[in-house]
């Protein structure tokens, strides 16, 4: 049986960070974990990881990507968005 795998993503929403993991196809609510207004740490955010069931698969990196808050709008407040890729998180065993 293979290990059912994730994506975590983390941004800022209302000034503060947040973490959280894409359950697709699901009508469960996303597991999220609130930060401060600081960035966390990648110890920080695998502690997160973990207070919320899930854990990096090895090798995983967080990747950086720049969004808008309103689409189509160059003047727009820009959106910062972390991901660790498709398959890069897993469920913890144990869970």
């Amino acid at each position: 049986m293979t290990e059912a795998q994730f994506t975590a993503q983390m941004s800022m929403r209302q000034g503060r960070w947040r973490l959280y993991v894409a359950l697709l196809n699901t009508t469960d609510s996303w597991p999220e974990y609130p930060f401060g207004t600081t960035m966390p740490t990648l110890t920080e955010r695998a502690e997160a990881l973990n207070v919320l069931g899930f854990e990096p698969v090895p090798g995983a990196v967080w990747e950086w990507t720049e969004d808008s808050e309103t689409h189509d709008d160059p003047a727009s407040a820009v959106v910062l968005i972390a991901a660790i890729r498709l398959h890069a998180v897993r469920e913890r065993v144990g869970r």
